[in-house]
């Protein structure tokens, strides 16, 4: 697990072993805030062990930046903290977590001693603020990834912990295409100092425009040749054709997984644009019989 130190009392960890995923902490004077869990047991207890034995704190708050496991399912192993997160995220936690889980604890026995924690203070529009000594985290709804997606806004230090609502390669085949837009959008226009991406490295500041635009290019293309394919007689073939890099995008990040990630975009793109299609042919053959219909009456 990689660590650093992101601004004063602010702390960013990486995982080396699932998807470059983060988490976060900051450090108020008497105790501190963790924002997200790592994907393994052994990465968030290497989270617990540095807030406890180097900084010699405890941890009061865990903010839930979204239900998916590799943000969440660590929650147990801070037994004495709050979860801080979206409506939403309880409520996913108890319809997909709890049976996920259950399915991973009989094929891998790492999560063996792993249970789903539920969030107790939850949120569903504006802002939640949280005061750690000296700094103020504004939380608020970015949805676009999932429905249920907050990020972490560290206001003194203009640093967003974005969760997976900012990534390498944006992923939404569990949330909204124009949601996902509209939240980078914002991020590009809070003027920050730097992004701690849900996955993937720090974004510093001369880096951050460019990052926006390239993940709005990205959203913008995987839409037109989403929109392309449903029309095409062939469409998983014109969708093979279309690689990552055509749509703007480098087939390295996240160590690779990258290309999985984008071949799965297209696909849930194809899906609603192929449905959206047929609802169109049948809303206007509808008319064309309702029209046949009056002509006859006449």
């Amino acid at each position: 697990m990689h660590r650093e130190r992101v601004s004063e009392n602010v702390y960013w960890f990486q995982s080396e072993v699932y998807a470059q995923v983060t988490a976060g902490v900051v450090v108020g004077p008497q105790w501190a805030v963790v924002i997200d869990t790592l994907a393994l047991p052994e990465e968030t207890l290497g989270i617990r062990d540095f807030i406890e034995h180097e900084l010699d704190l405890q941890v009061r708050y865990v903010i839930n930046t979204h239900y998916h496991a590799d943000h969440s399912w660590g929650n147990c192993f801070f037994p004495s903290a709050t979860i801080i997160s979206h409506t939403r995220c309880r409520q996913l936690l108890i319809e997909r977590g709890i049976p996920s889980l259950e399915n991973v604890r009989k094929q891998n026995p790492l999560f063996r001693q792993t249970k789903i924690v539920l969030p107790h203070l939850v949120f569903n529009q504006g802002a939640l603020n949280l005061r750690v000594g000296k700094k103020n985290l504004a939380l608020s709804p970015s949805i676009g990834h999932s429905e249920d997606g907050i990020s972490v806004f560290v206001e003194e230090d203009r640093v967003l912990f974005a969760g997976d609502a900012f990534m390498p390669l944006p992923y939404l085949v569990d949330g909204n295409l124009d949601d996902m837009v509209a939240s980078i959008k914002k991020i590009g226009r809070m003027g920050l100092e730097n992004i701690i991406q849900g996955h993937g490295d720090v974004i510093l500041r001369g880096e951050i425009e460019a990052a926006v635009k390239e993940n709005l290019a990205y959203l913008s293309n995987i839409r037109k040749v989403a929109k392309a394919a449903a029309r095409r007689r062939e469409p998983q073939e014109y969708m093979d054709e279309m690689t990552i890099d055509a749509c703007g995008k480098s087939r390295v990040h996240l160590g690779g997984l990258a290309v999985d990630l984008h071949r799965n975009n297209l696909l849930f793109l194809y899906q609603q644009a192929r449905a959206e299609l047929l609802e169109a042919k049948q809303e206007a053959a509808g008319k064309e019989i309702a029209i046949q219909s009056d002509m006859f009456r006449d």
